[in-house]
C-alpha cells in the first residue's frame, strides 16, 4: 500500500536484518548501526520493539512511546530522520516501543485477549529493558505514550533518567468526557475521532494536507480494531497520581523524581492538561515548553525546535558535555535560555514557524515563571526555584 508523505524510517531505522527477531540480543549488526526488530514477551502479551544502536553501560538509551492511532514511524520518523537529530543518535541508541497491535500491518488481536490498561502497559517496560539488557532510559512519549512513560517513571524511578512528555494529559476522563466519548463513537468514524484527539479544531481546518496524511495512515496502515482497543484503554486511564512538593511539607509526596520537559503546541487540544500537569510536578525539576504556531504534533510540525530543546535537555542531564556537541546552527532571531535546577537544563527557541498562522497571543498561566529567551547557550550555573514556562 502506498503511504503519501510518510516515507520509510531511513537511515535511522533501516529494514531489520533477516533473522533479527530470533537473535535480537545477538550479532545482528551493520557496519555503523545495529538494528534489532523484536517482539518481546511480557506478562500482557507480545510487545513490538525496535532497538537502533548499541547500548552503553555508562549512559541511558532513548525510549519512545507513541500516541493513540500512531506507531513509532508515524509518530517519530520526522523527528529522528531530521539532520539535527543525527548528532544525538551518534551518542544514544533508541528503543521504539509500540503498544500491542499498533505496529504496521498488525493482525487483529484474538477475541480472548484483554487489552492492557495504561498501568499494565507501563509495567511491560521493565521486562523490555531487561530483555535488551538496558539499565536506564530517557523517555520520549506523546499523548498516551507520555502518560505510560510517566506512570513507568513513578513506579520505577531508578530506571528513568529524564522524561520529555509531549501532550500529556494527567487527568482521568470525567463523567461528561465519558458521555462525549460515547456520543462521538456513535456519530464519527474511528479515524475522525483519532484526528480530533491529536489535532486542534483550527489545525484540522487549516492544515488539510497534514490531516489527510494522518487520516490515510490511520485508515490504511493501522488495524482499526486494535486501535479502538488501545484508545478505549487510554480513555479509561486513572488520574496520574502526582502532587507538587511543598517546601517544608510532606517529604514522601508522590511525584516524578527525574528532570522532566513538558512540550505542547499552542494549537494543540492538550494545552490545558499539559499546563495543569506542570502545576502538579516538582517545580525544581520540571519545565513547560509551549511552542508558538504549532499544532498537535510538535515533533512533526517543528522538529528542529524540539530537537534543539532535546539536545540541551540531554546535556543538562550530564551525559553530553558542550565540547562533545557540535555548535547548534545559528538561526535568524534564535535565542536560548539555560539554567540549572537539581542538574543544569537548557531550553531553546528558533524562528522556524509551522504551517499554522500565529494568533499573536500567549496566555499567561498561574504558577509558571516566564523566562525571556535572551541569552545564548550560556549561564549553566543560573538556578531558579520555580517551575518554568518557556514560550517559543
Amino acid at each position: 500500500r502506498s503511504e503519501p508523505e510518510i516515507e520509510p524510517l531511513l537511515p535511522l531505522l533501516p529494514v531489520p536484518l533477516s533473522g533479527c527477531e530470533q537473535q535480537c540480543c545477538g550479532p545482528c549488526s551493520r557496519a555503523e548501526l545495529r538494528i534489532c526488530d523484536d517482539y518481546v514477551e511480557t506478562q500482557y502479551g507480545k510487545i513490538h520493539c525496535v532497538l537502533a544502536g548499541t547500548p552503553r553501560t555508562n549512559r541511558p538509551i532513548i525510549l519512545t512511546y507513541h500516541d493513540v492511532g500512531l506507531n513509532h514511524k508515524s509518530c517519530f520518523e520526522t523527528l529522528f530522520t531530521h539532520e539535527d537529530m543525527q548528532e544525538i543518535l551518534r551518542h544514544f541508541p533508541v528503543c521504539h516501543v509500540e503498544a500491542p497491535g499498533q505496529h504496521e500491518e498488525a493482525k487483529t488481536l484474538p477475541a480472548a485477549y484483554i487489552y492492557p490498561t495504561m498501568d499494565q502497559l507501563s509495567e511491560t517496560l521493565p521486562t523490555i529493558l531487561k530483555h535488551f539488557g538496558l539499565r536506564s532510559v530517557i523517555g520520549l512519549g506523546v499523548g498516551a505514550g507520555a502518560y505510560i512513560l510517566a506512570k513507568f517513571a513513578l513506579n520505577h524511578p531508578n530506571l528513568v533518567d529524564g522524561l520529555v512528555l509531549i501532550n500529556i494529559n494527567p487527568h482521568a476522563e470525567g463523567l461528561m468526557d465519558s458521555v462525549a466519548t460515547k456520543l462521538t463513537e456513535w456519530t464519527q468514524t474511528l479515524p475522525d475521532t483519532i484526528i480530533a484527539h491529536i489535532f486542534g479544531k483550527e489545525e484540522i481546518q487549516t492544515n488539510q494536507d497534514l490531516i489527510a496524511t494522518y487520516r490515510h495512515h490511520i485508515t490504511t496502515t493501522m488495524n482499526q480494531s486494535n486501535v479502538s482497543q488501545f484508545f478505549r484503554s487510554y480513555n479509561n486511564r486513572p488520574a496520574l497520581e502526582v502532587d507538587r512538593p511543598v517546601p517544608g511539607g510532606n517529604v514522601t509526596v508522590r511525584t516524578l523524581k527525574c528532570s522532566t520537559l513538558l512540550v505542547v503546541g499552542d494549537y494543540s487540544p492538550a494545552v490545558d492538561p499539559v499546563v495543569d500537569c506542570n502545576s502538579k510536578l516538582n517545580p525544581t525539576k520540571t519545565t513547560l515548553l509551549k511552542m508558538a504556531d504549532c499544532g498537535g504534533l510538535p515533533q512533526v510540525d517543528q522538529p528542529a525546535k524540539v530537537i534543539e530543546a532535546f539536545k540541551y535537555f540531554i546535556q543538562g542531564l550530564g551525559y553530553l558535555s558542550s565540547a562533545s556537541m557540535t555548535r547548534l546552527r545559528s538561526r535568524t532571531n534564535s535565542s536560548t535560555s539555560s539554567y540549572d535546577g537539581s542538574r543544569s537544563r537548557s531550553h531553546t527557541n528558533d524562528s522556524q514557524r509551522g504551517r499554522l498562522p500565529s494568533t499573536g497571543t500567549d496566555k499567561n498561566k498561574k504558577d509558571h515563571n516566564d523566562i525571556a529567551m535572551e541569552s545564548i547557550h550560556g549561564n549553566m550555573d543560573h538556578r531558579i526555584s520555580k517551575s518554568s514556562q518557556v514560550a517559543c
